[in-house]
């Protein structure tokens, strides 16, 4: 008998990707198209055409069963997960009324009246008002409202990324519960969309029915409907199942259900996670995001433009390497990982501090990057691993953070992403944590994620921890070294730890002086 086949789609920032798993977590075929993340057509801006999103998924489901073993009646469902924070309008046709505004966007609506009675009050009392207001300001729907008001008329729909493909697969306005994060009037504590007297109404203009029905992850959404199926090339009628966001199913396909088990993910945007059944808010007012496994909670902490850095190094500072890569047929990040390997633990004292993008609370909006330590015997090579080591610097802090408010010691690491193909990176994160850490047996774990979601729909496993026990495992595992773990340390506990505070009325007065961040 043929093992019945999991579809999961992947649509991240830089590519869509189209994966076949067994129920074993095993990959079959894989497809990827790549696509460009955004085009800007302002300062600030990030847009990309919805359609766009629509037409490199179905070139990928296509292409995907175009050069399979396996046949299509073996596909049993379909289950989907997406970038997070990207928004889709749309009018009462399911037509997009505007690009898409991404999560890399900009943008704020500043000038907003601010949230009065009650909650105002308390918002005062307790200090966070700007944290509010910030809120309020980030929101797409408050941008749209106020600067493309015959637009904002129009909209039947205000969808994220995950909202507008499940919609355009089962013809119908639904999404995720784990889907939501973003500038969303939803309850995260209770996972479900606000109640009418929550003060996130007063924050953003959407109304209740312009919002799609919620369905938990491991539930059906609907079915592949004839015109998908023409489109995409997957059998009409086929089950989609509810999965989650993209760093939501990374945890859950890197095996990590337990709040002792730290995962990282070194993608365009860098965090540290671990999975809880109970609400906990690590930074006050910024709350855990919905897990991948229905009613549990992501403690997620980011680095905002994380493993960004290292692209934004390969443009601006790796050109040798692009260009002998191309000549040795591999990659250039795996000619840097000979970079790192040039230079000692703690690059000789550069210290990168990657606030390359301003928080709301931690860091603040007035937040920027910042290298210290230079010295005449500092290279390409120094600025390579500082870079690699700022960003573990940051997600250690955040590790311990989540550790002190959730009075439970992360005692295993999982890496994820794209970064944890590098041996360096991964060499690094277990001397910065002095924990072994170990890759999952795949790099596509946010699809494996949703092939697990699918899975225990579908009925293929009885329930989570079978299918996690069946669908992960354990790949290379990298052990700390004594040496480089007191050099880390030291250099935490002692610099990195002090910078931000030190630093911290510099930026503000370069905030004030030339306006950036905004």
């Amino acid at each position: 008998m043929t093992d019945p086949v999991i579809i999961a789609i992947d649509c991240g920032t830089q590519s869509v990707r189209a994966i076949a798993f067994d129920p074993r977590g095993n990959i079959l075929a894989r497809k990827r198209v790549v696509i460009e993340p955004y085009f800007s057509e302002h300062p600030g801006w990030a847009e990309q055409h919805a359609d766009y999103y629509w037409e490199r998924l179905c070139e990928a489901t296509q292409g995907l069963l175009a050069t399979s073993a396996f046949a299509a009646d073996a596909i049993c469902g379909v289950a989907l997960t997406t970038q997070r924070g990207t928004v889709v309008d749309v009018d009462d046709h399911g037509k997009p009324l505007r690009p898409a505004i991404t999560w890399l966007d900009q943008r704020r609506c500043e000038g907003l009246p601010p949230i009065g009675g009650l909650w105002g009050m308390l918002f005062k009392l307790a200090g966070v008002s700007e944290t509010v207001a910030s809120f309020q300001a980030n929101g797409e729907d408050n941008w749209v409202r106020v600067h493309q008001p015959e637009i904002w008329k129009k909209v039947h729909k205000h969808l994220l990324l995950s909202g507008y493909l499940s919609y355009r697969l089962v013809g119908q306005f639904v999404d995720s519960v784990a889907s939501q994060v973003g500038y969303f009037p939803f309850d995260y504590k209770n996972l479900c969309w606000a109640k009418s007297r929550d003060w996130k109404w007063q924050s953003c203009c959407v109304a209740r029915e312009q919002l799609p029905e919620l369905i938990p992850p491991g539930e059906p959404l609907g079915a592949i409907t004839p015109s998908a199926a023409e489109a995409t090339g997957l059998p009409s009628g086929t089950p989609m199942i509810a999965a989650a966001a993209d760093k939501a199913c990374e945890v859950l396909g890197s095996g990590c259900l337990d709040p002792d088990v730290g995962c990282l993910s070194f993608g365009t945007t860098a965090t540290i996670n671990t999975t809880r059944s109970d609400y906990l808010e690590v930074i006050p007012l910024v709350p855990p995001y919905p897990a991948a496994l229905p009613g549990a909670y992501n403690t997620e902490l980011m680095i905002f433009r994380g493993f960004w850095m290292v692209s934004w190094f390969k443009q601006e500072f790796g050109h040798p390497e692009r260009l002998l890569a191309e000549q040795q047929n591999t990659t250039p990040e795996q000619l840097f990982d000979r970079l790192v390997a040039e230079v000692p633990p703690g690059s000789m004292g550069l210290m990168l501090q990657p606030y390359w993008s301003p928080g709301v609370r931690e860091p603040g909006p007035e937040a920027k990057g910042a290298m210290i330590g230079f010295g005449d015997v500092h290279t390409r090579a120094h600025v390579y691993r500082a870079i690699l080591e700022g960003l573990l610097y940051a997600l250690r802090e955040w590790g311990e953070r989540i550790e002190k408010r959730g009075k439970t010691k992360i005692r295993r690491l999982r890496v994820a992403g794209g970064g944890s193909q590098s041996d360096a990176a991964m060499q690094i994160t277990a001397d910065m944590f002095g924990l072994p850490a170990a890759r999952p047996h795949t790099h596509d774990t946010s699809a494996l994620g949703a092939a697990i979601d699918a899975a225990v729909g579908l009925g293929l496993h009885r329930d989570f921890p079978t299918a996690i026990a069946e669908m992960t495992r354990v790949g290379d595992v990298f052990e700390p070294n004594a040496a480089a773990s007191g050099m880390y340390d030291a250099l935490f506990r002692r610099v990195y730890k002090k910078m931000y505070q030190q630093l911290r009325p510099l930026y503000a007065a370069i905030r004030d002086i030339t306006g950036y961040p905004p």
